[in-house]
């Protein structure tokens, strides 16, 4: 594992949040802790400038204690019209590397660092994404995964609290909650950045890698990995 340089975090405004939950919960007490994230936090949200321009919120779907959670950067027009994460071109071909992994998304849980749409599916702000953080670490504290995907270089700076290029973090594991973000209490998890669906899609050329991170993904929880045919 490659040593990561790390970057002093600002605390984000915790507001009237709940504290992130300290204890593993049934899946039935965990899809209704993550309800009433959504619902009484999340969707109402005006903490930062995304939520002008938002149709809806987009909080996450998937199972509710998950080994394993996909993390992105944030919606997209297709995935703002719908209230769904992952549901546009680059959500289809997530969808595919999750059943090359033998899964579906039902098996899993799938997010976003923000919860609105960025303008013109920009990349969020740091700043937009430190102010929307407290909602991730607090699904994250619910679902405790064992292993966390970061889609990206943003989702993967914010996990690892580090400014390092996607391209040097992804391919190996490294471990979470990073030094700056263990005042938390988050649950400990390892995190696998890798590349983000849309990149592949603009570069197919790279998908042989991120199935490769994938590989070491399933390698690790114990996934047998299908023989290529």
């Amino acid at each position: 594992m490659r040593p990561v340089a790390q970057a002093a975090l600002p605390l984000a405004d915790e507001g009237d949040l709940p504290p992130p939950c300290d204890r593993e919960l049934s899946p039935d007490e965990a899809r209704a802790r993550l309800q009433l994230l959504d619902e009484q936090f999340v969707r109402g949200c005006t903490r930062c400038g995304l939520h002008a321009n938002r149709t809806q919120t987009v909080f996450g779907v998937g199972h509710p204690r998950p080994q394993i959670v996909f993390v992105g950067e944030g919606p997209g027009a297709d995935e703002d019209a719908q209230g769904i994460p992952f549901v546009g071109r680059a959500g289809q071909l997530l969808t595919r590397m999750i059943a090359a992994m033998t899964l579906t998304r039902e098996q899993v849980y799938i997010c976003n660092v923000v919860k609105c749409r960025p303008p013109a599916n920009r990349t969020p702000a740091e700043e937009e994404m430190q102010t929307c953080s407290p909602y991730l670490w607090r699904q994250l504290a619910i679902l405790r995964p064992k292993v966390i995907v970061a889609l990206g270089r943003p989702a993967a700076q914010m996990l690892l609290a580090t400014h390092a290029p996607i391209g040097r973090l992804r391919g190996e594991f490294q471990e979470f909650p990073p030094l700056p973000l263990r005042h938390l209490g988050l649950p400990p998890a390892k995190v696998m950045p890798t590349f983000h669906p849309a990149y592949l899609l603009r570069s197919p050329g790279e998908k042989a890698k991120a199935w490769a991170d994938l590989q070491q993904v399933m390698q690790y929880l114990g996934i047998p990995i299908p023989r290529r045919r």
